[in-house]
């Protein structure tokens, strides 16, 4: 039997949907973890993958309609979140989507806020901290118009 990751033919990408809950997003970045080792990441950059899979998913549940769930049955309705991880020669990118809550314009200016996040407001450091961490990190309106969609990008990032 020949590994996934020698098959060219196919993409070499992690769909998931997930329900809008803390506890699904444990299993994702388990999910992301065995996948990215075995496509040939290395072991630093698994560890980045995670956190910044961790990272947008909580963010999901907490402001993209799961309302902080943290079982499955907490959430309000069937809300889900999406994630999608892409490796490529040389890089990997990460798409992680909700179903609402966040407003457009407002997430923008958190991701590339003028000079240093207010050390006081309650939000927005974390997408400091994760621009640091790759090329690029953007967000747009989701294809149903819902929610929105973040996208993490990374070069360098594989064995």
């Amino acid at each position: 039997m020949t590994p996934y990751h020698e098959h060219r033919d196919r993409p070499h990408e992690l769909r998931l949907d997930l329900p809008a809950a803390h506890s699904a997003q444990r299993i994702a970045r388990s999910l992301v973890r065995l996948f990215a080792r075995n496509e040939g990441v290395t072991a630093e950059e698994i560890e980045r993958i995670e956190f910044i899979a961790s990272e947008l998913l909580a963010n999901a549940v907490d402001h993209g309609g799961g309302e902080r769930a943290m079982e499955e049955e907490d959430r309000p309705g069937d809300v889900r979140m999406s994630l999608l991880l892409h490796i490529r020669p040389g890089g990997w990118e990460l798409e992680v989507g909700d179903q609402g809550g966040g407003n457009l314009e407002e997430v923008q200016a958190l991701i590339s806020p003028e000079g240093f996040p207010d050390l006081e407001d309650e939000r927005g450091r974390g997408f400091f901290l994760l621009t640091g961490m790759l090329d690029s990190l953007t967000v747009a309106k989701s294809e149903d118009g819902r929610g929105l969609v973040f996208k993490a990008v990374r070069s360098n990032g594989t064995a």
